[in-house]
This record gives C-alpha cells, sequence and structure tokens, in this order.
C-alpha cells in the first residue's frame, strides 16, 4: 500500500495540514502523521528524515510556519520528494516568511512547494507522484478531476 508521511513543526499547524491527510484517506493512501520540529527537535527531524524511505513512505508532505525550516531540511536529508506548505502561523509575517523559506530552496535540495495553507493541493500532489507508478491512485485521482469538472459544470447551469 502506499504511504506518505505528512509532518508539521508544531501541533498548531494541524488545522492547515488536516486537509492533506483527509485527500490523502480519500485516495485510500496510508498516512503518517507526526510533529517534527526544525528547531525543537532536530534529532527527531534528522531521524525521520533519514529514515522515512525504510518506512515504506514514498512522499512527504511538511507543513511549517514563520522561519519554517522543517520541509527543506527534510529535503535536504531524506531521498524522498518532499512538498512544502507554507503555514500562515501566529509569528508569521504574513505568510510570506514561511513561502519564502520554503520556496527559495538551494539547487540541489529541491522542495515542491505549494501555495500558503494549501495542504489540499500538497496532499494531492502526493497523490499524482504516487498515481505515476500506480493505477490503482491514478485512476482514484482521474475520477477526481473528473468530479471537479462536473462541479463547475453543474455551477454554470445553475447561472441559467
Amino acid at each position: 500500500m502506499s504511504k506518505v508521511g505528512v509532518i508539521m513543526g508544531s501541533k498548531s499547524d494541524l488545522p492547515v495540514m488536516q486537509e492533506a491527510i483527509d485527500i490523502l484517506e480519500g485516495f485510500d493512501i496510508e498516512v503518517e502523521v507526526d510533529i517534527v520540529s526544525a528547531h525543537r527537535t532536530p534529532e527527531k527531524l534528522f531521524d525521520y528524515s533519514k529514515n522515512a524511505h525504510s518506512r515504506g513512505i514514498q512522499v512527504i508532505v511538511a507543513g511549517a510556519g514563520g522561519a519554517a525550516h522543517l520541509p527543506g531540511m527534510v529535503a535536504s536529508l531524506s531521498p524522498l520528494p518532499v512538498i512544502g506548505v507554507p503555514v500562515k502561523s501566529s509569528n508569521s509575517i504574513d505568510g510570506w516568511d514561511s513561502v519564502l523559506s520554503i520556496l527559495q530552496m538551494p539547487g540541489g535540495v529541491p522542495v515542491a512547494t505549494v501555495a500558503l495553507n494549501g495542504a489540499k493541493n500538497a496532499g494531492i500532489l502526493a497523490a499524482q507522484i504516487i498515481g505515476s507508478s500506480d493505477k490503482c491512485v491514478l485512476d482514484k485521482i482521474i475520477a477526481y478531476k473528473e468530479g471537479l469538472k462536473m462541479k463547475v459544470y453543474e455551477a454554470a447551469k445553475d447561472l441559467k
């Protein structure tokens, strides 16, 4: 079974990150959820990042606010694709500090970055990565996107 790690810097990030968890579970992808603070638990960050792939995780979705070092540090240590979710937190400067901290990674350490508080899209992107080699997940993504299209057609029909 496919598995995605969803991690965040603190429990206060969970309301945002829950959207990634929900979308992944909707695609029947197993989700491992944890709190891994880049600043308060660096040993845990190193262990998680270096060993996630040996636990069967295929993609890591990492959410962080403020300085938002978590996604980049995980990407520097893990061979897995990492999707960063900038979180607008209480100590954030309108979220831009989080966005830029995740977006502006140096060459050689890529982090896919979604919009501020964009955990839903991070979950969809993680599923699409898994779907590139798992036909069952791919079929669910195709159906999901067809459902999005139908919602637009229905909304347009309601206008007439």
